[in-house]
């Protein structure tokens, strides 16, 4: 009797130990589910923990916004034969006289690279100064033949746009050629235009276009250039063209594969996504009833999915995954994954108990060492 009396307080004080080893410092991935729910509203605590569901998914599916306003999207393709200051014509002149004034008959007389000057004009020997600029090669052929008219009978005169330099847009960034590009036929819009520039050198998925059109500043994504060709805007000249990758991140910690600060790899980011990027849950210590993402959400989206409208100001949220629920798969599949968000995973409950048993068994393995030590007696094995 005395006997089984000795061994149930052994095994009383064993689990009074292991409890007292449970509630103190024994090391943590990070909080459980029971110190998270503890900093809940309805706990007096300052963050609102929302179970993801169908409602909540929709309320929170917000993208950031990219796109151009109307004074990009209504912007006119530009008249490929419209002269401006700074472009460059090539003129030629056929006379039909054995002594012309600048050539023989049969013989043209070729001014290669006529430049535009700052105020419009080029100047044409025997024609004079003539304005250019806001006229087409056409318009100018015949300013310069009803000049020459009277000093030649019947000139012949052809005008080209050699090149637009007096229309250019400069492309930096992460594109095949970096460099300041001429706004021609083929490259009036701003697909067209990246293209000449060797395109783009990143993952298109992740790429970002700016456009900075003086005072005013668009962005879009690549591939809504060729998804939607509304967004392939006409090109104005000064425009300056930045591609950059997606700056946006996320992190991830507690019992996953990786703990890390993970970048976008696609344009929309699912939480199964965003786990599957740092290697998934951890089999041997993950939690798959706790999967939590912190975030600081707008008043009118915390709103919506509280269902209230008293909300000011940006409020910590704590969204709650269930991976184990019928539909816990869908739900981390529809929830979209934002820019800043905190992805953490706790550890299986019984991981935590398991630290205490090691604790427990490496303590008593320590104290018969000892004893044996002070006795003069080699430990046990």
């Amino acid at each position: 009797m005395t006997s089984e009396k000795t061994l149930w307080g052994r095994r009383a004080a064993l689990f009074g130990l292991a409890g007292t080893l449970a509630a103190c410092g024994l090391p943590q991935l990070g909080p459980n589910k029971r110190q998270i729910f503890s900093g809940s509203v309805q706990e007096q605590g300052d963050a609102f923990v929302v179970s993801v569901n169908d409602r909540v998914t929709r309320a929170t599916a917000v993208i950031s916004s990219q796109g151009f306003d109307d004074s990009f999207l209504k912007a006119g393709i530009l008249g490929s034969d419209t002269i401006r200051p700074g472009d460059t014509l090539g003129v030629t002149i056929w006379e039909n006289v054995e002594d012309g004034i600048l050539t023989t008959a049969g013989a043209p007389a070729t001014l290669t690279e006529v430049q535009v000057d700052g105020a419009g004009f080029i100047f044409i020997p025997y024609a004079g100064r003539i304005h250019a600029a806001g006229n087409t090669p056409e318009a100018v052929r015949r300013i310069i033949t009803e000049k020459l008219e009277t000093q030649t009978p019947d000139p012949q005169v052809m005008v080209q746009r050699l090149a637009g330099d007096g229309a250019t847009v400069s492309i930096t960034g992460a594109v095949g050629a970096q460099g300041v590009y001429p706004i021609e036929r083929p490259t009036r819009t701003l697909s067209a235009m990246l293209a000449k520039a060797g395109g783009v050198t990143i993952l298109p998925e992740v790429a970002r276009v700016h456009v900075v059109r003086g005072a005013r500043t668009g962005a879009i994504w690549y591939s809504d250039l060729f998804d939607n060709p509304r967004t392939d805007i006409a090109l104005r000249a000064g425009d300056r063209i930045m591609v950059e990758p997606d700056s946006r991140a996320y992190t991830v910690l507690g019992a996953t594969g990786t703990q890390s600060r993970i970048k976008f790899d696609t344009k929309n980011l699912s939480a199964i996504e965003a786990l599957a990027q740092v290697g998934g849950l951890v089999s041997s210590a993950s939690d798959p009833t706790g999967v939590f993402v912190f975030r600081n959400e707008p008043a009118e989206i915390a709103n919506a999915v509280l269902g209230r409208n008293d909300l000011v100001g940006a409020q910590r949220m704590i969204y709650v995954l269930n991976l184990t629920a019928p539909n816990g798969m869908f739900m981390a599949r529809d929830f979209l994954i934002r820019d800043q968000d905190t992805v953490y995973v706790t550890e299986a409950p019984y991981v935590q108990w398991t630290k205490v048993l090691t604790a427990l068994t490496s303590g008593i393995s320590g104290a018969r060492a000892a004893q044996a030590l002070a006795a003069g007696v080699a430990p046990a094995p």
